[in-house]
C-alpha cells in the first residue's frame, strides 16, 4: 500500500470514545461523511469481539522495529527509536498487536498528553500505568460504537442512519454467528465488558437479528446459567459499590433481553404469529414446535423467583399459542404434541404459570417497580449520580419491552383478579409516567392509538378506576396523568431538575388530547349511598331487577327516584340505572351510575371544596342538608355526601394530584389548555352558579393560603412543596392561553404573596429560603418558570386600545424582575445543591428571562412593548450594573468549560447538556448586552460587564488551586476551539481592549481558529462566526491582528530571524486567502458566503496594511493574485427574477422562503465584488505617490477594464443598481395596523449588528420575533393564515433588504475605487471622455428615481457619489467632439432631472429631512457640470441651439434649487453654529457663483428676481450683521478651522453679486454699504487696527484682515457697477493709509482697486484720494523690489509665489493709470500729477522713480515673454478638483498673459506720460530732485522746430530736462521696441478676435513727438 506520509491519521486523532459520541449525536461538529471516514479503516477491528486490538505477532513487531508503519487508512508514520521501547512494552502488557499498541500510544499522547513521572521512576512503567485507564476505556468503547449503529438502523430520522445501513452489513455479515460470539465472550470478560456486551446483545436482537429458536435457547441458557449475572455468592462481601451496581445492571439487562427475545408485541399480530407448517415468518422461534418445546422445558426447569419476569413473558407466549390453537379448526400435526403438553388438568398451563407469577411472595410488581424506579436503565438521575457504566440510559426501547410485558398481563387475566392491584397501578404509572417525556411519550401514544383500540382487556385498568370514580379519585387521576406523555413531575424524586419540560411534540399532543376527551366524557359516576336511602316512603333510590345482566352482585340494579345534582355540576336524571360495586348488607352501598359527566368539573369542585373547608373549617363536619320536600326538585349532593374518599377532608395530596393532572394536560400545549378552560367554564345545567370561582381564582387562592401558612418556624418541619409547585405550574400553563392569561395577570397584581409589593417581600421568599437549607429547589424552579412564562406572555400581542392591561402587565413584570433578581439571581451561585443540575437550570431559566426582554427591546427602547421593563433590565445589566448582578453571568462562563470536562469524565451527559444550555443562554445574554452597547455608540467607556470579562474570576469548578482563577475571554476562545459554544459572543467581546492579553496562548488560539475556518467539515455557522470574529479583531485589536496574520505576539530577537519568522508565518496565513482565490470560481458557485468571509478578511487586512506590510508585500507583488481578484470583482451573472417570499420551504429544519437560497447567494456574490473592488482600491491608494506614480499590480489588473467602454459600463452600471422596494414596508405596516395594531415594524428589527447578519430572509426583521409575538393569533380555518401572510411579507422585506445592503456596499466600493484611480486616469484624455459617457448613462437612472423614504435617500446619495467619482476622473476634460458634446449635454439634462426630482428633493435633503443627506454630492456634480459648460461655451461658439437650450435649462433649474437652499442656510445660520451647515453654505455659494456668471447666464433678471422673492440677499446681510466675523467667540473652533463659520462663504456670495452690475445695484439697494460700515470690525478698521495676524493663529492670516479685504473688494465691485459716490475712504482712512504703507497683497490690491474705481465717481472722493498719492508711490517702489528673486532660496520658492506675483502685477497695473495725459492736449495735462522723480535710481525707502517704473516694466516684459511661449490652457498652479473659495479655477497661462500684458502696457503709458509732464513743469528744480548733475552731460544741440518755437536762451532746468531726456527716452524706446513683438504674440495666446490698435506704436509716436530722443 502506498502510504501518505506527513498527514494526520483519524485512527490516532479520533478515539473510539469520541467516535461513539459522534455516532450518538452527543458531540457536534461532525458530519456523516466524516464519520464514514472514521469508521472505514476500523471495520475489521469492530468485527473482532474477542480481540479487538489483536494479538502480538512477529509481523507487526518487525513493522515497528523497521521504523516505519503504514496504518489501515494509508497514513505512513515514522517511528523514532526511543518510541519503540514504549510501544513493545504496551503490547506485552496488554497482550495486543504491536501496531495497535503504536496507535494506542499515539492516540493517548494526542488526546491526553504525556504522562507525568517522578524522578527515578521507570518511564516505560509510568507510561503503562498512565495509559491503562485509557486502554480499558477504548476496549469498552470499541463495543459501544456498535450500539448507536444498531439503534440508528431502526430509525430513519437518526443522523447515523445512513452510516448504519452502510457499515452494519459489513460488521454483521452473519447475525446468528455474531450473537453466538457475544455469548461466548460474555463469560470471558470482566463485569464492565460483560455489561457492554449485553447491551450490544440487546440492540442486536432488537432489530438486526431474528429471534430464531436456536438463538432464543442459547440466550435463555446463558441467562439461566448465570442467574441473570448473579453468579457470585459472596458478592456482598467482596464486591465494592461499583461492582455491586454493575451486577444489578447486568441482572436488569438480562431481564430485558429474556423478555425481548420472546417478541411479545409481535405475538398479538396475526400476520406475524401463526400456527402453521408454512408460517409467514419462519425465522421466528414460535414457527418451530420443537423450539417451543425446548424453550418451554428450559423455562420450567428454572423456576426461581428471580426469573419471574421471564416466566410471565413465557406465560403470554403459551397463552397466545393456546388461544390461537383453540380458534383453529385444523391444527397442524407438528404442533399437536406441544399443544397437548400445555393442558394440565382443567386449565391451560399458562394459567398456572401466571398465578405463580402473581403470587405476592414472588414479588413480580415489586421487581418491576424496582427496576423502573431504581435502575439506571430507566432512571437517568441514577445513571448520573452513580456514575453508571451503562452506555445508554432510559431509552425508549427498554420501556417498550416492559410495556409489552405489562399489557400481556392484561391480555391474560382481568384486572380485578390481580391480587396486588395497587402495586400494578404503581408499576403502570412508573412505566408510562415516571421518566422524561421523550422516553415515554411514544409508548403512551402507541397505547392510546393502538392498544386502547386493540382489545377491551388492555384498557381494563382504566375501566376499573373509572367505575370507582369519584369514590376513589386518586387512581384514575394518577393513571390518566401518567398517560399524558409529559413524563414525571418536578416533585418526583426521580426528576433531577425542571428539564422535563420539553418542547411540545406530536406524541404529547395526541396523548393530551386522548386524556382530555377521556376525562371530559366519563360514562359512569360512582356514588356511595346509605342503605336506608333505598327504603321507606321517601326513599331516594330504589332497587330494581337487573335486566341487562351488567350487575354482578345480587342480580339487582339501582335507580334514583328524583333528580340528583351531583358534585361536579352534572344532573343525574330520575330513573337512571346504576349497579352495585359492593355486596349488600352493609350500611353503605357503592353505586356506579350509567351517567356521562365531565371529570374536569368534578376536579374543579374538589378544588372549591378544599378552599371552602379551609375558610369555614370549625372542627366538625357540617350536617347533611335534608332533601327538598318536592320530589321533582333535584337533590343537591356535596362531595362528602357523594361518598368521595377524603379521609376526613380533602387533603393536600388529592389537590396536588388534581393540579398535577391539569398541568400535565395543558403544559406547553396552549390549544389543549384553551379547550380544557372552556370545558371548565361551560355550564352543565341551568342551576349552575355563574359566580363560582374559575380555575385561576382557585389556584391563586390555594397559593395565597398555602404561602400564608408558611413562617420561618414552620419551615423546619415540612413544606407543602408539591402543592405549591403544582399550583404555580398550573398558572404557568394558563399563561400560554391568550384568552385566559389576563386573569393570571390580574390576580398576580392583586396579591403580594409571590413577588411582594414595594420593598416588602412576599411570603414566597420564606418558602424559597427554606429550600436553600435542604438543597432541593423544586419551588424555586416553579417560581422561575412562572416568571419566564410571564415574560413570554408579555411579549405576545398587546392591544393599544387597552392601556390599563399594558400598565398592569408592566407593574407585574417589574415586581417579578425585582423578585427573581434579588431573591435568586444574585445569590443562586452560593447555594447548596443536592443535585448540581438544579444550579444549571436555575441560571439558565433566569438568564433566559433577561434574554427574552432584550430580544424584544428595539433600538429605541420607547418603541418596545414595555419600555419601563426594557429600561430596568438595561440599567440592571449594562448601564447601572453592579458586581452582584454581573458576577453570576461571568462566573458561569468562566467555570463552564471546567465543569463540562468534569461531567464528561463522569459520563453525566444530561448534565453536560444542561451546562451547555446554560452557557448558550448566558452567552446569548452577554452577546445581546454587548451588541446593545455597541449600537448605542458608547464604545469609549467600558461597561462593568466588559471589565469583568477582562478580569480573572474564580473558577469554582476547578480542583487545582493554581488554576482556580480563569480568564473569561480565554475560556470563550476555548469554547470555540472545542466546537462547543461562544463564537458569536466572542465577536461581540471584540470591543474589549487588549484581548490578546487575556489569552493564555494567543498563538495556539489563532492557529486553532485558522484550522476551524480551513476545515471543510466544520460546521459552516461556526466557520462564519470565526471568520467574523477574525475580521472584527483585525479591525479593532492590532495586537490580536498581528497574531492572526503573523502567528506570533512578540517580535523575534534579531532582525534576520524576525524577517524569516514573519515571512514564514505570512505564507502560512496567506495560504488561506490564496487557496480561496485559486478556487474562487468553484466557491463562487457552491459557497459564496464562505468566499465572502475570506475576502472580507483580506479587505480588513489591507485596511491595516502598515501593520502587516511585511506579510502583504508578497501578495502585493503577485500579479496572479490581482488577476483573480479583479476577475472576481468584475464577474457578471444572471440576475434574480423575483424577491417575493411566496412559498415556504424547510431548510435544516427551519422554515425559509423558497427564494432564500437564490437571493442570499446573489447578495454574497455582490458583496464579494464590493470587497474585491475595495481591496483593489486600497492597494492602489496605498502604492500611489506623486513623486513616483508607478502603476501597481492591482491597478494593472483593472486598467484594461477602464479603457474598454463595455467593461467600464458593465462594472459601474451594476454598482448603481438598487433593488430596494419601500412599498414592502408600507404594506407590512398597513397589515400590522389593520390586523395586529399592537405590533410595529420597529419591534421586529433584528438585534444583531449589521456586519454579523447573514444575507437572506432573516436579514433585517426577525421571523422568530414575529412568531413569538403572534403565537396565539394563528387561524388554521382561514384560507390564508394571517400570521403566515405577515411572515411572507416579512421574509420578502428581508430578501429585499439583503439585496439593497449588498448593492449599497458595491456602490460604496465603486466610489472608493474611482477616488483612488483618478490620479492615474486623468492624464489619459481618451479615458476621461469614456467617463463622461459613463456619467451620462449612470445619471439617466438617477434622474428617473421614483421611490421615497430614508433608505432611498441613502441609496440615492451613494449613487450620486459614484456619479461624482466618475466626474472627478473626467475633471474638466475638454469636450470637443460631437459625441462628447452630446454625452455632456445629456449629462446636464439628467442632472436637471435629478435636481427637479419630486420624489427625492435636494431641498428636502438640505433641510435635514433624511438621515443621510445627498445634496452635497449633487452640488459638486452641478459645480462640475456648470464649470465644464462654461468651458464648452468658450471653446465651442458654434454649439447648436438645442444643446445651448438644454444647458440653460439645467443651469436655471440648478440655480433655482441653489437659491432656495441659500435661503434655508442663511435663515438657519444665525441660530446654529453647525459645521455641516457651514459646508452646505460653502457648496451652495460656490455653485451660485458659477451659475450666475455672465458667460453661462446671459440674463440676471430671472435668478435675481428669485433671490428677491426668497429674501436671500436680505437674509445674507442680516446674517452678516449677526455672526461673529472674526471667530473669537469660539477660539477652539477658530484654531481648528483657521476661519470663522459662514464668513468666507457669505463674503463670496456678496462678491458674486457685486461682480454683476444689476445684482450689485440690488445689493446696494438692500443696504450693503451700510451693513459693512456698521459691521463689528468697522471701529477697528477706522482706527487702522486690523493686523494681518493674531496670536491665536500662528502663521495664519487674521480672519478680521480677510474680512476687511473682502469687504473692500465687494465695495469696489458695487461702486464700479453704480454711478454714485460714497466716502468709504474717509470712513476707513486709517486702515487704508496703513495698507498703502505696505501690508499684504490682498489689502493693497483691493485698496488700490477701490481708489481707481472711486476716483472717477466724484470730485470729493478724488480730492480725498490725493492724500494717499505719496503712499501709493512708496508702495510702487516696494512692489518693484519683489519681482526679481535675489537669493537662491527665493528662486526655490518661486513656484509657491506664482499667485502672489500674478496679483502683484494686477496691483501695479491698477496704480499706474495715466490715459488722460496720453489722450489729451498739453494744456489739459494735469502737470501737478507729475509725481514720478525723473532719475534712474531705485531706493526702497523713497517713492517710486522713473527708474523704478523701467525696472518694473523690464521684469514684466521678461515674464510676459516666458508666458507667451506656452499653451494658453496650461496650468501654472494646480488647485485640484476641490472647490476653492479663493481661486475659482486653476491659474493658467492665458490669465497670466492677460495680467502681465495689462501691467506692461500700464507701466509704459504711465512712465512716458510722467516723463512728458515733468518736462513741462515750470518749477522743475534740480536740487529738489537731489540729482547728481556732475556726471550729467548737457550737450547743446540745435533745436529742431517744435510748435513752441525756438528759445533765445536755455536755463539750468532746460539743460537738466534735455540731459535727462536723452537717457530716459532711450531706455523707454528700448523697452518699447522689446515689448512690441511680445505684445503682438500675446494676441494669439489671448485669442483676440477683433483687431486692436498696437499701443506700442502709439507710445513710440508720442515719445518721438513729445520727448526729444537722442540721435
Amino acid at each position: 500500500m502506498s502510504g501518505k506520509s506527513n498527514e494526520r491519521s483519524n485512527l490516532v486523532d479520533i478515539t473510539y470514545s469520541q467516535l461513539h459520541e459522534f455516532l450518538s449525536g452527543q458531540l457536534e461538529g461532525t458530519s456523516p461523511k466524516q464519520v464514514v471516514e472514521y469508521l472505514t479503516p476500523r471495520v475489521n477491528q469492530l468485527k473482532s469481539l474477542r480481540d479487538p486490538f489483536g494479538k502480538p505477532s512477529d509481523a507487526s513487531r518487525k513493522r515497528i522495529q523497521s521504523g516505519s508503519v503504514t496504518l489501515s487508512d494509508g497514513v505512513v508514520f515514522r517511528i523514532e527509536d526511543a518510541d519503540k521501547e514504549f510501544i513493545l512494552a504496551i503490547s506485552d502488557a496488554f497482550k495486543i498487536d504491536e501496531v495497535s499498541a503504536f496507535i494506542l500510544l499515539r492516540s493517548f499522547m494526542y488526546n491526553q498528553g504525556l504522562p507525568s513521572s517522578e524522578p527515578g521512576d521507570s518511564l516505560v512503567q509510568a507510561c503503562i500505568e498512565a495509559i491503562t485507564p485509557f486502554y480499558l476505556s477504548e476496549r469498552l468503547s470499541v463495543f459501544r460504537v456498535l450500539i448507536p449503529l444498531f439503534r440508528a438502523k431502526e430509525d430513519p430520522s437518526d443522523p447515523a442512519f445512513e452510516v448504519s445501513t452502510s457499515f452494519l452489513p459489513q460488521i454483521l455479515s452473519d447475525g446468528p454467528k455474531f450473537v453466538e460470539s457475544l455469548l461466548a465472550e460474555y463469560t470471558r470478560k470482566d463485569f464492565k465488558e460483560q455489561l457492554v456486551l449485553l447491551e450490544v446483545l440487546f440492540w442486536t436482537m432488537w432489530g438486526s437479528v431474528s429471534c430464531d429458536g436456536s438463538l432464543v435457547e442459547k440466550i435463555l441458557s446463558a441467562a439461566f446459567s448465570t442467574n441473570l449475572g448473579n453468579t457470585h455468592v459472596d458478592a456482598n462481601i467482596f464486591f465494592d459499590n461499583e461492582a455491586k451496581r454493575i451486577e444489578q445492571d447486568i441482572a436488569v439487562l438480562w431481564n430485558l433481553i429474556t423478555i425481548e427475545i420472546f417478541e411479545l408485541e409481535t405475538l398479538v399480530d396475526p400476520d406475524s404469529f401463526q400456527i402453521s407448517d408454512t408460517p409467514s415468518r419462519s425465522e421466528l422461534y414460535h414457527s418451530s414446535p420443537s423450539s417451543l418445546k425446548r424453550i418451554h422445558e428450559l423455562v420450567l426447569k428454572n423456576d426461581s423467583s428471580q426469573f419471574v419476569c421471564t416466566h410471565l413473558a413465557w406465560a403470554f407466549v403459551l397463552y397466545r399459542v393456546t388461544s390461537t390453537a383453540s380458534e383453529m379448526s385444523d391444527i397442524p400435526d407438528s404442533y399437536r404434541p406441544f399443544l397437548d403438553s400445555l393442558i394440565v388438568g382443567p386449565r391451560p398451563i399458562y394459567n398456572a404459570i401466571l398465578e405463580t407469577c402473581l403470587r405476592p411472595d414472588n414479588g413480580l410488581f415489586s421487581i418491576l417497580f424496582h427496576m423502573l424506579t431504581a435502575s439506571p436503565f430507566f432512571v437517568s438521575v441514577l445513571a448520573f449520580k452513580a456514575d453508571s457504566s451503562i452506555t445508554d440510559s432510559n431509552v425508549i426501547a427498554f420501556r417498550s419491552v416492559f410495556k409489552g410485558l405489562v399489557l400481556s398481563l392484561l391480555d391474560m387475566t382481568s384486572v380485578e383478579t390481580i391480587p396486588d392491584f395497587d402495586g400494578f397501578v404503581e408499576v403502570w404509572i412508573a412505566l408510562f409516567g415516571r421518566s422524561e417525556s421523550q422516553s415515554v411519550a411514544a409508548i403512551c401514544r402507541q397505547y392510546w392509538q393502538f392498544d386502547w383500540q386493540y382489545a377491551a382487556s388492555r384498557r381494563a385498568i382504566f375501566d376499573v378506576a373509572r367505575s370507582r370514580f369519584p369514590i376513589q379519585v386518586k387512581p384514575l387521576i394518577r393513571l390518566t396523568r401518567a398517560m399524558t406523555g409529559s413524563g414525571f413531575l418536578d416533585t418526583d424524586p426521580l426528576c433531577s431538575s425542571d428539564d422535563h419540560r420539553d418542547v411540545l411534540t406530536e406524541d404529547r399532543t395526541i396523548c393530551d388530547s386522548h386524556v382530555f376527551y377521556f376525562i371530559n366524557s366519563l360514562p359512569t359516576y360512582a356514588q356511595v349511598i346509605q342503605s336506608q336511602a333505598c327504603t321507606g316512603a321517601h326513599a331516594t333510590y330504589e332497587k330494581v331487577p337487573d335486566r341487562s345482566g351488567s350487575s354482578s352482585i345480587g342480580g339487582l340494579s339501582y335507580t334514583n327516584v328524583r333528580p340528583i345534582h351531583l358534585p361536579g355540576g352534572s344532573l343525574l336524571p330520575p330513573s337512571s340505572v346504576g349497579r352495585a360495586l359492593n355486596s349488600e348488607g352493609g350500611e353503605y352501598m357503592a353505586i356506579c351510575w350509567n351517567h356521562t359527566h365531565s371529570g374536569w368539573k368534578l376536579m374543579l369542585q374538589l378544588l372549591t371544596d378544599f378552599i371552602n373547608r379551609r375558610d369555614h373549617y370549625a372542627g366538625s363536619r357540617k350536617p347533611n342538608a335534608p332533601p327538598p320536600a318536592d320530589r321533582h326538585s333535584p337533590l343537591v349532593l356535596s362531595v362528602e355526601d357523594a361518598g368521595v374518599e377524603t379521609e376526613g377532608g380533602i387533603d393536600e395530596s388529592l389537590i396536588t394530584d388534581v393540579l398535577d393532572l391539569i398541568r400535565s394536560v395543558v403544559q406547553d400545549n396552549p390549544d389543549q389548555a384553551e379547550q380544557l378552560m372552556e370545558s371548565l367554564e361551560t355550564p352543565t345545567s341551568a342551576s349552575a352558579d355563574p359566580s363560582s370561582p374559575d380555575l385561576v381564582q382557585l389556584t391563586m387562592t390555594i397559593l395565597e393560603e398555602t404561602f400564608s401558612t408558611i413562617t420561618p418556624r414552620s419551615v423546619k418541619t415540612s413544606l407543602p412543596t408539591a402543592l405549591i409547585t403544582s399550583a404555580l405550574s398550573v398558572l404557568s400553563a394558563i399563561l400560554t392561553i391568550p384568552r385566559f392569561s389576563t386573569r393570571v395577570w390580574i390576580y398576580l397584581r392583586s396579591t403580594s404573596v409571590l413577588f411582594g409589593t414595594g420593598r416588602t417581600s412576599g411570603s414566597a421568599s420564606v418558602a424559597l429560603a427554606a429550600e436553600r437549607a435542604r438543597g432541593r429547589y423544586t419551588m424555586t424552579h416553579s417560581v422561575s418558570h412562572l416568571v419566564q412564562q410571564l415574560f413570554n406572555d408579555a411579549t405576545t400581542l398587546i392591544l393599544p386600545d387597552n392601556p390599563d392591561l399594558k400598565r398592569l402587565k408592566s407593574e407585574v413584570l417589574l415586581n417579578a424582575l425585582k423578585f427573581v433578581h434579588g431573591e435568586i439571581w444574585i445569590e443562586h451561585l452560593g447555594w447548596r445543591y443536592a443535585n448540581v443540575s438544579d444550579r444549571f437550570d436555575i441560571g439558565r431559566r433566569l438568564s433566559s428571562v433577561f434574554v427574552t426582554v432584550l430580544r424584544h427591546t428595539p433600538h429605541d427602547v420607547q418603541d418596545g412593548p414595555f419600555p419601563d421593563l426594557s429600561t430596568a433590565v438595561l440599567d440592571l445589566l449594562l448601564f447601572k450594573a453592579s458586581n452582584s448582578t454581573i458576577s453570576p453571568l461571568v462566573s458561569s462562563v468562566a467555570a463552564g468549560r471546567h465543569m463540562v470536562q468534569l461531567l464528561y469524565q463522569a459520563r453525566r451527559k444530561a448534565d453536560v447538556r444542561r451546562v451547555v444550555l446554560l452557557l448558550e443562554s448566558k452567552l446569548e445574554l452577554i452577546r445581546l448586552l454587548l451588541n446593545r452597547k455597541r449600537a448605542l455608540n458608547e464604545s469609549g467607556k467600558l461597561s462593568l460587564l466588559e471589565q469583568m470579562l477582562c478580569t480573572r474570576v474564580s473558577d469554582t469548578g476547578s480542583a487545582d488551586p493554581s488554576q482556580s482563577r480563569a480568564e473569561p475571554i480565554d475560556i470563550l476562545a476555548a469554547y470555540v476551539a472545542q466546537r462547543d459554544v461562544g463564537a458569536i459572543t466572542l465577536s461581540s467581546v471584540s470591543s474589549a481592549p487588549a484581548i490578546v492579553g487575556h489569552l493564555s496562548n494567543p498563538e495556539a488560539t489563532a492557529a486553532t481558529f485558522v484550522r476551524i475556518v480551513q476545515h471543510p467539515y466544520d460546521d459552516l455557522a461556526l466557520r462564519f462566526a470565526v471568520w467574523n470574529f477574525i475580521s472584527l479583531a483585525m479591525n479593532a485589536e492590532p495586537a490580536l491582528a498581528k497574531v492572526f496574520v503573523s502567528g506570533q505576539v512578540h517580535a523575534s530577537q534579531g532582525e534576520k530571524k524576525e524577517k524569516k519568522d514573519v515571512k514564514g508565518k505570512g505564507k502560512a496565513e496567506g495560504r488561506v486567502a490564496k487557496e480561496a482565490l485559486e478556487n474562487w470560481e468553484e466557491l463562487w458557485e457552491l459557497n459564496p458566503q464562505l468566499l465572502c468571509a475570506v475576502i472580507r478578511f483580506l479587505d480588513v487586512t489591507w485596511q491595516h496594511n502598515l501593520e502587516h506590510k511585511a506579510v502583504l508585500e508578497e501578495l502585493r507583488k503577485d500579479s496572479a493574485f490581482w488577476t483573480r481578484l479583479s476577475s472576481l470583482s468584475c464577474r457578471t451573472w444572471d440576475l434574480y427574477q423575483s424577491q417575493n417570499a411566496q412559498e415556504f420551504i424547510m431548510i435544516d429544519n427551519v422554515r425559509h422562503s423558497s427564494m432564500h437560497e437564490t437571493i442570499s447567494m446573489h447578495c454574497y456574490r455582490t458583496a464579494l465584488k464590493a470587497y474585491g473592488l475595495h481591496i483593489i482600491a486600497l492597494d492602489i491608494g496605498q502604492t500611489y505617490t506623486k513623486d513616483s506614480p508607478a502603476q501597481s499590480e492591482s491597478f494593472k489588473s483593472m486598467a484594461s477594464r477602464f479603457r474598454n467602454d463595455e467593461d467600464l459600463m458593465d462594472l459601474f452600471s451594476e454598482a448603481v443598481v438598487s433593488s430596494y422596494r419601500p412599498e414592502l414596508f408600507d404594506e407590512l405596516e398597513t397589515l400590522l395596523k389593520k390586523q395586529f395594531p399592537g405590533l410595529s415594524v420597529a419591534q421586529l428589527q433584528s438585534q444583531d449588528p449589521l456586519d454579523a447578519r447573514e444575507y437572506g430572509d432573516r436579514f433585517s426583521l426577525s421571523p422568530s420575533l414575529l412568531q413569538s409575538r403572534l403565537k396565539g393569533c394563528h387561524d388554521p380555518n382561514a384560507m390564508e393564515d394571517p400570521v403566515d401572510v405577515l411572515e411572507q411579507h416579512l421574509l420578502s422585506i428581508n430578501l429585499n433588504q439583503s439585496l439593497s445592503h449588498s448593492q449599497l456596499s458595491l456602490t460604496e466600493s465603486a466610489y472608493f475605487l474611482l477616488q483612488k484611480v483618478a490620479p492615474y486616469l486623468r492624464a489619459d484624455q481618451s479615458v476621461r471622455h469614456n467617463f463622461i459617457s459613463l456619467a451620462a448613462a449612470l445619471s439617466s437612472d438617477m434622474a428617473m428615481e421614483k421611490r421615497q423614504g430614508d433608505m432611498v435617500a441613502t441609496i440615492h446619495g451613494k449613487r450620486l457619489s459614484v456619479l461624482l467619482g466618475v466626474l472627478e476622473v473626467a475633471w474638466f476634460a475638454p469636450v470637443d467632439k460631437p459625441n462628447e458634446i452630446e454625452s455632456f449635454v445629456q449629462l446636464l439634462a439628467n442632472v436637471r432631472g435629478i435636481v427637479l426630482n419630486e420624489f427625492q428633493r435636494p431641498l428636502a435633503s438640505l433641510m435635514g429631512s433624511f438621515m443621510v443627506p445627498f445634496h452635497r454630492a449633487l452640488l459638486q456634480i452641478i459645480y462640475f457640470c456648470v464649470k465644464n459648460a462654461i468651458i464648452l461655451f468658450q471653446r465651442s461658439p458654434n454649439l447648436s441651439p438645442a444643446h445651448r437650450w438644454k444647458v440653460t435649462e439645467s443651469v436655471d433649474a440648478s440655480l433655482e434649487m441653489v437659491i432656495n437652499g441659500l435661503h434655508v442656510v442663511f435663515t438657519s445660520a444665525p441660530t446654529r453654529r453647525d459645521l455641516e451647515l457651514d459646508l452646505d453654505m460653502e457648496l451652495l455659494v460656490s455653485v451660485f457663483e458659477q451659475c450666475t456668471r455672465s458667460d453661462i447666464s446671459k440674463s440676471s433678471t430671472p435668478w435675481l428676481t428669485k433671490c428677491q422673492q426668497h429674501d436671500v440677499i436680505d437674509a445674507s446681510l442680516q446674517l452678516f450683521s449677526q455672526i461673529d466675523l472674526v471667530g473669537l467667540s469660539d477660539i477652539n473652533l477658530l484654531v481648528n478651522r483657521r476661519m470663522p463659520l459662514y464668513v468666507p462663504h457669505l463674503l463670496l456670495f456678496h462678491t458674486a453679486l457685486a461682480s454683476i452690475p444689476s445684482a450689485a445695484e440690488v445689493l446696494a439697494g438692500k443696504g450693503l454699504l451700510a451693513a459693512y460700515i456698521n459691521s463689528a470690525i468697522s471701529p477697528a478698521v477706522s482706527a487702522g487696527l486690523i493686523d494681518t495676524t493674531i496670536p491665536e493663529l500662528s502663521r495664519q492670516r487674521s480672519p478680521a484682515h480677510y474680512v476687511y479685504c473682502s469687504m473692500i473688494s465687494i465695495v469696489s465691485g458695487v461702486i464700479s457697477s453704480l454711478d454714485r459716490q460714497h466716502n468709504y475712504f474717509g470712513l476707513y482712512s486709517g486702515q487704508i493709509a496703513r495698507a498703502l504703507s505696505w501690508s499684504v497683497g490682498d489689502e493693497i490690491e483691493q485698496v488700490v482697486h477701490l481708489s481707481s474705481v472711486a476716483s472717477h465717481r466724484s470730485p470729493v472722493v478724488e480730492k480725498t484720494l490725493r492724500f494717499f498719492t505719496p503712499r501709493a508711490l512708496h508702495l510702487l517702489q516696494q512692489l518693484a523690489s519683489l519681482f526679481e528673486p535675489v537669493t537662491e532660496d527665493e528662486e526655490l520658492l518661486r513656484p509657491l509665489v506664482v499667485h502672489l506675483l500674478h496679483r502683484l502685477y494686477r496691483l501695479a497695473s491698477n496704480i499706474v493709470r495715466a490715459y488722460t495725459v496720453l489722450l489729451g492736449d498739453e494744456e489739459d495735462w494735469p502737470i501737478q500729477e507729475a509725481l514720478i522723480i525723473p532719475h534712474s535710481k531705485v531706493v526702497l525707502d523713497e517713492p517710486a522713480s522713473l527708474g523704478t517704473l523701467l525696472e518694473l516694466g523690464n521684469s514684466t516684459l521678461d515674464t510676459l515673454r516666458e508666458l507667451v511661449n506656452h499653451p494658453a490652457g496650461q496650468s501654472l498652479v494646480v488647485v485640484g478638483p476641490v472647490l476653492s473659495t479663493r481661486y475659482g479655477s486653476t491659474l493658467n497661462v492665458k490669465q497670466g498673459v492677460k495680467t502681465a500684458r495689462r501691467n506692461l502696457e500700464a507701466i509704459l503709458v504711465y512712465t512716458i506720460t510722467q516723463l512728458a509732464m515733468w518736462l513741462l513743469k515750470p518749477d522743475f528744480d534740480a536740487s529738489h530732485n537731489d540729482m547728481d548733475t556732475d556726471d550729467m552731460e548737457a550737450p547743446r544741440q540745435e533745436m529742431s522746430k517744435d510748435r513752441r518755437g525756438p528759445r533765445s536762451s536755455m536755463t539750468v532746468a532746460d539743460r537738466l530736462r534735455r540731459g535727462m531726456t536723452g537717457e530716459m527716452a532711450a531706455d523707454l524706446k528700448s523697452l518699447l521696441d522689446k515689448a512690441k513683438p511680445v505684445i503682438k504674440k500675446s494676441d494669439d495666446v489671448l485669442n483676440l478676435q477683433e483687431k486692436r490698435v498696437d499701443l506700442t506704436d502709439v507710445l513710440s509716436n508720442f515719445l518721438r513727438e513729445r520727448i526729444t530722443l537722442p540721435s
